[in-house]
């Protein structure tokens, strides 16, 4: 139970294009062998995950916006009759 937990890194082959994960420590090499075709990996990118906590986002920042674009909408129509 008490042992290291690796990162997981997914890589593409270059000659056959499966993707696949490896579990590696930080510091090894950035390339692994395909287990299909044994050909060279390459290490894809993959961002970590975004998380939003507490109020000021998405829904209640998108509200606000619709309210004074409303309000300005409105005061065109005026404007323009």
């Amino acid at each position: 139970m008490g042992g290291i937990t690796l990162p997981i890194y997914e890589y593409r082959c270059v000659k056959c294009s499966f993707q696949f994960e490896v579990r590696q420590r930080f510091g090894e090499n950035s390339s692994a062998p395909c287990p299909r075709c044994h050909g060279e990996g390459v290490r894809l990118f993959s961002p970590g995950p975004i998380i939003f906590k507490g109020p000021g986002f998405y829904s209640t920042d998108n509200r606000e916006r619709e309210k004074n674009s409303s309000k300005e909408d409105k005061a065109k129509e005026e404007s323009e009759e």
